[in-house]
């Protein structure tokens, strides 16, 4: 359990501090920019958790499967910044939008085996 919550602060600290790095070398705008942060947010999240799997002793090395609905989660994050900002507005901590698709991605990469 201790591992998982090692595992998961690891997974959000790694994909905020790669993230910037990354996407430094793809050019995008507007709003399909969030689209991109949360590909790139999942990718990172599934990584992290694979090479987590080999050094931590309790956490599982996940499959394909993870990755896939790590990235559906993520996209729907970025679905609702774009389209439901009053949704994520009523939330009672303020929180910078792309944290959405990053904590999403978390959820999905834990959601599957």
């Amino acid at each position: 359990m201790l591992s998982n919550i090692f595992l998961i602060v690891l997974q959000f600290a790694g994909a905020y501090l790669l993230a910037p790095s990354v996407l430094r070398f793809i050019p995008v705008s507007g709003d399909l920019r969030f689209f991109v942060h949360a590909g790139t947010y999942a990718l990172i999240v599934w990584i992290i958790g694979l090479a987590a799997s080999f050094v931590l002793k309790d956490v599982p090395q996940r499959s394909g499967s993870s990755f896939a609905a790590s990235l559906l989660f993520a996209m729907i994050g970025a679905a609702l910044v774009i389209f439901a900002p009053n949704l994520i507005d009523a939330i009672p901590l303020k929180f910078p939008n792309l944290y959405v698709p990053l904590i999403l991605a978390i959820v999905g990469y834990f959601m599957r085996r």
